[in-house]
């Protein structure tokens, strides 16, 4: 289930998430988030190709939905063991009012409010290939140029975070 939102960003309702994502996606929470190794660099991720929205594309770590009550903190651990079969640390909190709009080429609509984490990976990386095709980790001064001078190269809500000093800084610092 994926929680509605009002034009403010209240819970309004929920509706299931094969549902909500059409021509037509209502306002709805979702979460992001970057992970960091050891080294400090950071993991990017190919969307599979048999996804709905935007396949193939790459885009930072680990994306999804809180289900109704739970936290973001818990919905970013399942998500990562699920579409990357990795642990990891606890999520800390770098935009929370992030949100955005974006149309893929095939009409569907992502319209989140989705605030942005950084969490340190506790485990390999083990993609589900229903999730992910391909992953790399990178310098994080490598990422932002790239979204910098390919912006069309990555997703489009990892541009638009990627525009934030407040990311850019804290992937900085690994």
């Amino acid at each position: 289930m994926v929680v509605l939102l009002d034009p403010d960003g209240r819970p309004v309702g929920t509706d299931p998430k094969a549902t909500v994502h059409t021509h037509d996606t209502p306002y709805h929470l979702a979460f992001s988030c970057y992970l960091l190794n050891q080294d400090g660099q950071v993991l990017i991720t190919r969307r599979a190709l048999t996804k709905v929205a935007w396949p193939g594309v790459w885009t930072n770590s680990v994306c999804g939905h809180p289900a109704p009550g739970e936290s973001f903190a818990d919905a970013i651990r399942r998500r990562a063991r699920h579409e990357l079969g990795m642990d990891i640390e606890t999520p800390e909190l770098v935009l929370g009012g992030f949100s955005y709009r974006a149309v893929d080429a095939s009409g569907i609509v992502e319209w989140e409010k989705c605030p942005v984490y950084v969490a340190r990976a506790a485990s390999e990386c083990q993609p589900n290939p229903d999730e992910v095709c391909d992953f790399q980790w990178v310098e994080a001064p490598s990422v932002l140029r790239a979204a910098d001078a390919m912006p069309r190269a990555f997703s489009p809500w990892m541009g638009e975070q990627l525009a934030h000093q407040e990311l850019r800084a804290r992937l900085e610092r690994g």
